[in-house]
Formats: C-alpha cells, sequence, structure tokens
C-alpha cells in the first residue's frame, strides 16, 4: 500500500520540477514510510510513497519497464498477479523482480487499458507510456484507493492519493466548493464526483483517464460497474456453495503478503466470517483485534471474543472510553476534506491496534452494499411493496401532508418513527432512499443556508446523483437499484474513504475480501429473496455461514461502529456546541443562518431533538474549513 502523485503535461513536454513532486508526497508520508522515490522525463514527473507488503526489497517505484519506455507509480495490490505472470510469461514478457508492479507495466504493454479486466485488486496507478505518448490513470473497480486530480493554470494536470497532496502544488488555488457543502450536509461526507476544493476532482471508482500527448484530455471512461439485471439458476443451496467457494477464494488471495497479517473482528457477521474462512485456511493462528468501549450499550468485545476462541485466533483487545474525542483534531487532519463519519474515531484505534503487531489487516467491508445488510435497504424493499399498492396521487396528496402533522419520535426504531415512513411512501422510491441514505434532509439544509447561499447553489440538490444513479441502474427490481446506487455512491464516498485513511495514517494495509469483483457480480445476481428475507438483508451469507458461526452471530441486530456523538453535545462538548452559533470560520463563510444554528444546538441540548449528528457534521465543518482554507 502506497501513494503516488504526479504532474502531466498534456499539450507540451514542459519540464517538471521533481522538488514539486517531492513537496506532494511530503505530507503524505504516513501511506509509505518504508522509501520513497521520484522519477520526471520532458513533460511528466512521478511520485511515489511505498509501505512494503510484497516482494520488499525488489520492487522499487516509480518503476521503469526494461527498455525505460513504460514508467508506473501505484497505490494498491493486485491478488492474481502470479497468474497474471505466468500469462504473460507464455506470451514472451520477461521479469527482473517478483512483486505484482511489474505485471502491471507487462499487462499494459499487452493489452493495452483492457488490462484492467484482467485485474482481481484495489489500485489507483498512473502510468506513462513514452512510446505511445500517453498518461493511463486508473481506478479500481469499487474505489477501495484514492486519486484526486487538478487541472492547473499552466496547463498540467496534478494528482495524487490524498488532497493535501495535491494542495502542495502551488498553482493550485484553495477555493471552496459551495455545492460541495450543501453534498456534505446532505450525506456527512464530499462525495466521489464532487471536492471540497473548487477544481480538484476524483476519479471515480471504476473508471480510467487516457490522455495523449497533444491532444485535448478525454472525459474518463467507465470500465466497469455492478450489474443488477441478470440473475441466476439456482436453488438457495447451490447458491450458498458457490457464495462459500467465492468468500473462501477471496479471503485466502488477500492472505498473501511477505509482512505480518491479521483481521479486524467486531463479532458481527463480516469480520467473523473472514476471520472464519482466514482460520480454515491458515497453519497458524490468525491474528485478530477488537477494540471496545467502556459504555456496554455500544460494547461487541463479548461476541468477538467468543469468534476468538471459537476459532483459536492470537486474540487482542482494547478498551476505550466512549468519551474518546480527544482524536478529532486528529480525524480532521486524516480526511482533508470534511467526514462526519463518526466511527472513524473507533475505526483509527482498531487501525493502531492491529499495526502494533500487522502490517496487513482484512476487513468485514462490503457484505452489506453487496448483500442488502443495511436496514435502510430492507426498509426500501418494504416500502416499494406498498408503493405499488397505493396509487402515487393519494400517496402524495394523503401520507405527504400526514407526515407534517405526525409527531417527532428520534428516539424510536425506525419502524415506530411513522412520521419517517409516510414521509418516505409519498415520494417516489428514488427520492425516498435517497433520504434515508442521507443524514440532513433537503428542507432542513434550505434553512441552515442564508439566501445568498441558497440562490448560489440554484437547482443542485445533493440527492439529485443518488435518483440518477436508481434511474440508471441496470436493475430488475427496486432493491437492485438502491444497492447500485450505494456501491456507486456512499461506498466509496463513505465507507472506503474511511477505511482508507484511517488505516494509511497508521500505515497499515486495509484488505477487503468482500469486495472482490467476482463476489459483488455474483451477489448483483442474486434474487431478492436470497438478500432480504425476514425483514433482514444478507441472507444468503447468513445461510452459507451457518455451518461456521453460531446463530447469535449469524443473526443479532446488527450493530455497527457507533459513537456516541449526541450524548458528548449534552455533556463534555456541551461548550464546544454552543460555540458553532458563534463560530468566526462558519460565519466568515457567508453560506449559513446562524441563528437556525444556534436554534439547532439549543433544541438538542434542552433535550427536545436530537440533533447531535447534524451538530457534529457542522463541528468537523468548521475544523476543516479552518484547516484547508484559513477561513
Amino acid at each position: 500500500m502506497c501513494g503516488i502523485a504526479g504532474i502531466y503535461h498534456p499539450e507540451t513536454a514542459k519540464p517538471v520540477d521533481p522538488a514539486r513532486l517531492r513537496a506532494m508526497l511530503e505530507p503524505m508520508g504516513h501511506r509509505g514510510p518504508d522509501g520513497s522515490g521520484v522519477w520526471t522525463a520532458p513533460g511528466v514527473g512521478l511520485g511515489h510513497l511505498r509501505l512494503s507488503i510484497i516482494d520488499i526489497e525488489g520492487s522499487p517505484q516509480p518503476m521503469a519497464s526494461a527498455d525505460e519506455a513504460v514508467t508506473l507509480s501505484y497505490n494498491g495490490e493486485i491478488y492474481n498477479f502470479r497468474e497474471l505472470r505466468a500469462e504473460l510469461e507464455d506470451r514472451g514478457h520477461r521479469f527482473r523482480t517478483s512483486g505484482d508492479t511489474e505485471v502491471i507495466i507487462a499487462a499494459w504493454r499487452q493489452w493495452g487499458p483492457e488490462c484492467l479486466s484482467r485485474f482481481n485488486g484495489m489500485f489507483a496507478f498512473a502510468l506513462h507510456d513514452a512510446a505511445r505518448g500517453c498518461l493511463f490513470l486508473a481506478r479500481d473497480r469499487l474505489g477501495v484507493k484514492p486519486l484526486h486530480m487538478a487541472r492547473l493554470s499552466d496547463g498540467s494536470l496534478a494528482f495524487a492519493s490524498e488532497l493535501k497532496g495535491l494542495l502542495r502544488h502551488p498553482l493550485l488555488r484553495c477555493e471552496a466548493r459551495l455545492s460541495a457543502v450543501e453534498d456534505y450536509l446532505a450525506f456527512g461526507y464530499v462525495p466521489d464526483d464532487s471536492s471540497i476544493v473548487a477544481g480538484v476532482e476524483k476519479l471515480a471508482a471504476g473508471h480510467y483517464l487516457l490522455i495523449e500527448r497533444g491532444k485535448p484530455v478525454p472525459a474518463p471512461t467507465r470500465w466497469w460497474a455492478p450489474d443488477f439485471s441478470r440473475r441466476i439458476k439456482a436453488s438457495e443451496g447451490e447458491a450458498a456453495e458457490h457464495l462459500i467457494h467465492l468468500m473462501r477464494a477471496a479471503v485466502t488471495d488477500r492472505m498473501v503478503a511477505d509482512v505480518p497479517l491479521g483481521a479486524f473482528l467486531s463479532g458481527g457477521v463480516d469480520s467473523s466470517s473472514v476471520v472464519a474462512l482466514m482460520a480454515e485456511a491458515s497453519p497458524k493462528a490468525v491474528k485478530t483485534c477488537t477494540i471496545g468501549f467502556d459504555e456496554a450499550a455500544l460494547d461487541e468485545t463479548a461476541y468477538a471474543q467468543a469468534i476468538a476462541e471459537r476459532f483459536a485466533t492470537d486474540h487482542r483487545t482494547r478498551t476505550v472510553a466512549a468519551g474518546d474525542f480527544g482524536l478529532i483534531d486528529r480525524i480532521a487532519d486524516m480526511f482533508d476534506e470534511p467526514f462526519a463519519d463518526a466511527s472513524a474515531l473507533p475505526t483509527w484505534r482498531v487501525c493502531e491496534l492491529a499495526r502494533e503487531t500487522v502490517t496487513v489487516a482484512l476487513s468485514g467491508d462490503g457484505a452489506d452494499e453487496a448483500f442488502a445488510g443495511y436496514r435502510r435497504m430492507v426498509f426500501h424493499h418494504q416500502e416499494e411493496r406498498l408503493r405499488r399498492m397505493i396509487p402515487a396521487p393519494l400517496r402524495r396528496g394523503l401520507l405527504g401532508p400526514l407526515a407534517k402533522v405526525w409527531p417527532q419520535m428520534d428516539w424510536a426504531p425506525r419502524p415506530l418513527r411513522a412520521r419517517a415512513t409516510l414521509a418516505s411512501l409519498a415520494k417516489s422510491g428514488a427520492e425516498g432512499y435517497a433520504e434515508a441514505v442521507g443524514v440532513t434532509g433537503p428542507a432542513q439544509r434550505a434553512r441552515l443556508f442564508n439566501d445568498a447561499a441558497r440562490r448560489a447553489l440554484g437547482d443542485h440538490v445533493a440527492e439529485a446523483r443518488y435518483w440518477k444513479a436508481m434511474a440508471e441502474a441496470p436493475a430488475r427490481e427496486p432493491l437492485d437499484a438502491a444497492q447500485y446506487a450505494d456501491l456507486m455512491i456512499w461506498l466509496p464516498g463513505d465507507i472506503l474513504t474511511k477505511t482508507d485513511r484511517t488505516s494509511m495514517a497508521a500505515s497499515l494495509e486495509a484488505r477487503e475480501p468482500l469486495l472482490d469483483y467476482r463476489l459483488i457480480e455474483f451477489a448483483s445476481a442474486l434474487p431478492a429473496a436470497m438478500r432480504v428475507r425476514g425483514g433482514t438483508g444478507k441472507a444468503l451469507m447468513k445461510r452459507a455461514m451457518e455451518r461456521y458461526l453460531p446463530r447469535d452471530i449469524l443473526y443479532r441486530p446488527k450493530m455497527g461502529f457507533v459513537t456516541p456523538v449526541s450524548h458528548w453535545f449534552r455533556g463534555a462538548l456541551t461548550d464546544q456546541a454552543r460555540a458553532l452559533a458563534t463560530s468566526a470560520t462558519l460565519s466568515r463563510t457567508g453560506w449559513f443562518d446562524m441563528a437556525e444554528i444556534d436554534r439547532i444546538v439549543a433544541a438538542h441540548q434542552s433535550g427536545r431533538r436530537d440533533h447531535g449528528r447534524l451538530i457534529w457534521q457542522f463541528f468537523m465543518l468548521e475544523k476543516s474549513l479552518a484547516k484547508l482554507f484559513g477561513i
């Protein structure tokens, strides 16, 4: 796992200053503490930071081909590189190293952009081909590894793994993008199709950008997307057997490393499944680690301990205080852009713990997106059945007004919050699901912005990206469309960003076997009844894992990594919450109705409403704006 940076002049071969590349690498040093390198040629420069995982001594980067025509800077792992290497050797390619980096170079020379479809892995890379006169930027199918880009005033394209690296380029004007703030308030993160810094883009998951010198820079090309339009023809028993086969292959593929390897273990279905299959494949005790909380309602260590004992893992647990908010400034530094998923705090803690004994850790990320494990997906599946039964005019004319007068019950589980259900049913499926995914709804956001900001935003609506994705999804039914949108938007923007930044901040490589593309393609072809059943998701996965895991692990209610932000803002962070209403940073943006922020904080601290997540969003936004723009 590594960090990359680069500069490319697509029109004329202007020289690239190596010192500029080194400056871009410097703030990303945590991504590659084991080595660094810079390479330049007329019109191009590539930089690299290395965290050594495979072929520790033999694959320094940027790496050039034997004839020096192709040079690569690469972040990630290609899990099937040995099979590809053998195929390429049969085609006449010769290798000087034993790692996966050189395989990418040979695959490019053999197949061009089509090489991407042959890779099973996580990656973001920049490849310069002098013979073809081009730069090839590519990102893995699901966006596990990041890549930020910006066109600069001198005509160059600059790129880096993290925004902090890109910001070191002196020609990048650091100005805030208001529409990204709207997106952040809607979802709690800045989606991959935007950036908090105007002029910065992120290469989207499953896309590549091929730039040929002397030609206009084209739009990125999509090279992969999940397809929910197909259906498998198999019994549930046959499907469960095939799923186990795919999961086993995905886990064993990701256990290849020349450094110590372990796993995160929360005691939930996903991480427990990964540990079970690791234990099956490993002759040694699997190293596992768990973060616990000092509040019983948030603590899952007993479940993790039970799994550790069941599979005889080398298990370590660390308990942290639920009030462990001293890391907030560190978290803001990790993410650069505002990021309000409060589970980043315990995720960082478990990465720290893992790094004490291993360099690579397998996680359970991805199963909820692949197999419809989120409650919102289950609710959407159920609500769509009701939408089909109730005519749209009746839903809009009756249920919408009824939702407005129904009592607010923030404290209740969603099935008991009739107001939220009625409001969702009054909308289209895409509108209802987009708001269910979000943190702050459109009406609330409109009140938070002042008149000038609302005018500047114009017709920009954060949820529109979900409407578009669901409308365009290759899908057979509404559940398919919801999962497709989450895989395209939520997964890279929130889940994978969180895991990448927190693990890399600890110089730890995190691997996600349940995001193996073969698993995703299989899961997307499952009938809805094999995904959602009896009011819960991941039905087939749970059945498949019954031979490995006890029922109290498989079928207990989903908990997740919870951080008690609502409690913090009525307790230890009371003063900080109140200070938001008079924040010089938020006020100087000229975007917000500060009186509305004051009302929100007051309502929360009085106990009348639970605005903890919204206050947390402003808390993290304030820190990011101050750090990035000096506001």
